[in-house]
């Protein structure tokens, strides 16, 4: 069983660190949720939706200190869900990190998660 999410961190991780312009990955809501995310926290420059042929185009940041994903960790997978309160949402390890999370209101970073008063499935880490 493959984890389309944890591909796609993966992907985003190798292809900064190897210097790319673009990561290219299979068109999903769940994925493009988490790349607006990345957008609004400064981790990709953007990204663009092509239906016609259900892929996504996310155009990577340079940086000269190095790979803006240089830690990537998925929490909840497909064989194990990680499901928790408002209160219990984790910190990221370094203040630059966010923590994403699915809610019933949609996913969010772990801040927003927390602001609101909403718990739900933690899905990855990234810093």
């Amino acid at each position: 069983m493959s984890d389309p999410i944890s591909e796609m961190l993966i992907n985003l991780k190798n292809a900064s660190a190897a210097g790319k312009e673009f990561a290219v990955f299979t068109l999903s809501k769940q994925k493009e949720s988490i790349l607006k995310i990345f957008e609004k926290q400064g981790y990709i420059d953007s990204y663009t939706v092509d239906s016609k042929i259900h892929k996504i185009k996310a155009k990577l940041k340079k940086d000269q200190y190095g790979p803006y994903f240089s830690y990537v960790k998925r929490i909840s997978s497909p064989g194990r869900r990680i499901y928790v309160k408002s209160k219990d949402i984790p910190f990221a390890k370094t203040n630059s990190g966010i923590i994403i999370v699915s809610t019933p209101f949609g996913i969010m970073t772990g801040f927003q998660a927390k602001r609101k008063g909403l718990g739900g499935e933690l899905i990855c880490e990234v810093s």
